[in-house]
């Protein structure tokens, strides 16, 4: 028993340490902020600061946005910009500049502005569909108006859904403990990287360390048609679902093109879904023809030139694999 005494103060104590290396939790903390400075430090560049007024009534409020490509392009939230007459953000260095509305889409709450100021470090977007739950996330954004704060955190779960300020279901959520708080809205959720994971978009206000970001698989896809046409159509099947791994057994049975479906949740009422035959439970792996392995797959198969047109839905309901013929609507906004 003396000897296991004696080897405790022998491994802690500054005197058994003279060349001062570092204890395991201290090399876990160093790691974990070296990780987190490195992370701001490549994005903290590209953040901005967005204030919008609207014609003769003065500030109306405030977010945070993010440069994503070298002429100016600027990534935020429907909600922070929709209906501004005026736009002015604020960089990192103190530099302030004006900006224009691109597009936005409040059914998946993601604006595109344009700026003319020079020398820009845009930051690098990631990829989404790979995220892991308990990994490092990093938000950078302006809450209640103390620019260009960092909070830290990890992704507390993936492939949520919420409503969106439009009323349509907004699926492939990121939901993160970062904390976030009004004025964080559209600014970047990062990786560990410094690579763009996630654009914020909400909080739950009474709770604590439940914050939710657009992935940015979803984001780029709608940014896309954005810079392309100043908005984006879509058409709609009407459920709700959540990403979730195909069973092998059946993957190898039927020879599948994915490994991952739809699981369907729940309906809009009267949806065409829901007349085509589908039901809550049914696994979703493909659409009009293309393999489908995820929501963010079948979002972009449901654009505006879908709408009205019979397409085929193929599903797996329990360990059979079926076929419905269903007539995407066009979204109501």
């Amino acid at each position: 028993m003396s000897a296991t005494l004696l080897s405790y103060p022998e491994i802690h104590s500054p005197e058994s340490n003279p060349q001062g290396t570092l204890s395991g939790d201290e090399v876990l903390l160093d790691a974990y902020s070296t990780a987190v400075i490195t992370a701001v430090e490549r994005v903290s560049p590209a953040v901005v600061k967005i204030d919008v007024e609207k014609a003769g009534r003065g500030r109306e409020g405030s977010g945070s946005g993010f440069v994503f490509t070298p002429d100016g392009l600027v990534m935020t939230n429907s909600h922070v910009v929709h209906d501004a007459g005026s736009i002015r953000l604020t960089f990192a260095d103190g530099q302030r500049a004006t900006a224009t509305l691109v597009g936005d889409d409040p059914d998946s709450d993601t604006a595109v502005l344009r700026t003319d100021v020079a020398a820009l470090f845009p930051a690098v977007l990631g990829k989404s569909r790979n995220l892991k739950v308990g990994q490092l996330a990093i938000a950078v954004g302006n809450p209640y108006g103390f620019q260009f704060t960092v909070t830290a955190g990890v992704v507390s779960a993936l492939g949520r859904s919420m409503r969106a300020a439009s009323g349509r279901m907004m699926d492939e959520i990121i939901q993160t403990d970062a904390a976030l708080n009004p004025g964080n809205s559209g600014g970047p959720l990062v990786a560990s990287n410094g690579k763009v994971i996630g654009v914020n978009t909400a909080v739950i206000r009474p709770a604590q360390g439940i914050c939710f970001a657009t992935a940015i698989d979803t984001a780029k896809f709608v940014a896309g048609r954005l810079i392309r046409d100043g908005r984006i159509t879509r058409s709609f099947v009407g459920v709700a679902g959540q990403n979730v791994p195909i069973p092998r057994r059946i993957v190898r049975y039927y020879n599948l093109l994915v490994e991952t479906a739809i699981l369907i949740v729940s309906f809009e009422q009267n949806s065409p879904a829901q007349k085509a035959g589908l039901r809550e439970g049914d696994l979703v792996i493909g659409f009009d023809g293309q393999p489908v392995g995820g929501i963010d797959d079948l979002h972009k198969l449901l654009t505006g030139e879908r709408a009205g047109r019979l397409a085929r839905v193929d599903l797996i309901r329990g360990t059979e694999k079926l076929e419905f013929s269903v007539v995407p609507q066009e979204t109501r906004t």
